[in-house]
């Protein structure tokens, strides 16, 4: 499925922190977040603690790796003044409500996760019978919750773990979603909308309850969603009212499929360092243009008067990220003729993807002089992140009976 986003919708992304990233790392994902960033609240976020989940055994590197992959973040654009950018183990309030929803959450629910038995699988050489392996797709859902995010960017294989966290959300608000105050909390939220908007809501509310009327349910829910001056608690309070359910406490996030360039590594495989066939971002442009010179072409093109076939080239597939249509036909004329070698075919890529790298650069080389900069950036997203995780664990504390004062 995929969700039409509105502008109040927030967005929660992460990665784990490997080291520095490469081009697939970039068309894959951290594009997206440029573009993300300017449409909705974003919380990019670096997943330390998941990390561990198949590494305990290795935890040096971490810190050192999350700094770089930050620089490689803001290198490619994205932006600590359109979006919030933190590291998850300086944010304590995912532990604590990772905590509490395993309180709730069945076992048989993080067995069947999908990624479960495959990651034991592939991954035969590391002690994954641990619980933070098994609960690892717990502390996702934490992650997402605690921010009340409504959208997750996410492909196609990845659906299915976004599914836990709604069930889990779903089963929370079940057992604990109703406030001892409700209703004077929603009638402080209507007084915020306007005496005419107040009305209006009323009245398609009653509508609604007293006559099952869907279009007064619709016009109502739109009236609420559409209020830029209330609080997400207050629209969430007005929701639920509608329909006579109480409040959402934890939101149900929302896939947000949206395309993506598969980007191709260097032998035509997907892009990744564990196969020794990635460019990254902040390569030396040396090093980028001997790899691009000596990647593999088309097996049958033995010399270069021998025709080729670009379906069959992994040079092709990196002109389908880089090159435009005319770029292409110049392509696929000249190989199949044998009108052009294998290093002119390669000549405008290299150039394409040099420009972009120089790009990457130039953005990430005042926080390579000054690494200052980026702990200053981090300190002050974890502290942004800090604030909205600590009004969704004050809220989920308060309906397990857990509010003390």
């Amino acid at each position: 499925m995929n969700t039409v986003a509105a502008p109040h919708d927030r967005v929660l992304s992460g990665m784990r922190p490997t080291g520095r990233l490469h081009l697939g790392h970039y068309h894959g994902v951290l594009k997206n977040w440029v573009r993300l960033q300017h449409q909705h609240r974003c919380f990019f976020f670096a997943a330390d603690w998941h990390a561990l989940t198949t590494d305990y055994e290795h935890p040096q590197q971490v810190a050192e790796h999350t700094q770089d992959m930050i620089v490689d973040w803001l290198a490619a654009g994205v932006d600590p003044g359109s979006a919030v950018l933190f590291v998850q183990s300086r944010v304590p309030e995912h532990a604590e409500l990772h905590l509490l929803l395993s309180m709730i959450t069945p076992l048989g629910w993080l067995e069947r996760v999908p990624t479960y038995k495959d990651q034991q699988e592939q991954l035969r050489d590391k002690d994954l019978a641990t619980y933070g392996f098994l609960g690892y797709p717990l502390l996702q859902g934490a992650d997402i919750l605690a921010y009340k995010a409504t959208l997750v960017p996410v492909g196609e294989d990845q659906v299915a773990h976004l599914e836990l966290t709604r069930e889990v959300a779903r089963r929370f608000n079940h057992l604990y979603g109703r406030e001892v105050d409700f209703e004077s909390r929603v009638q402080a939220a209507l007084r915020k909308l306007g005496r005419k908007q107040a009305q209006l809501y009323e009245d398609n509310r009653r509508a609604y309850q007293e006559r099952g009327d869907q279009e007064a349910l619709a016009v109502a829910q739109a009236l609420i969603r559409g209020q830029a001056n209330i609080s997400l608690g207050d629209r969430e309070r007005l929701l639920g009212n509608l329909e006579g359910s109480g409040i959402i406490v934890l939101p149900e996030p929302q896939p947000l499929l949206t395309a993506t360039a598969r980007m191709p590594g260097l032998d035509g495989r997907k892009m990744s360092k564990s196969y020794g066939n990635a460019i990254g971002l902040r390569e030396d442009p040396d090093a980028v243009a001997q790899k691009l010179r000596t990647m593999p072409t088309d097996p049958a093109r033995v010399r270069r008067s021998d025709p080729g076939d670009p379906e069959k080239c992994p040079v092709w597939s990196l002109h389908q990220v880089y090159s435009d249509d005319a770029q292409r036909a110049w392509v696929q004329e000249g190989c199949r003729s044998a009108a052009i070698g294998c290093l002119d075919c390669k000549k405008p890529l290299i150039d394409a993807v040099q420009a972009e790298l120089s790009l990457f650069r130039e953005r990430a080389r005042p926080f390579e002089d000054d690494p200052g900069l980026v702990r200053e950036i981090i300190a002050g997203g974890c502290e942004q992140a800090r604030e909205h995780a600590r009004e969704t664990l004050d809220e989920v504390r308060q309906v397990m009976g857990l509010g003390y004062r």
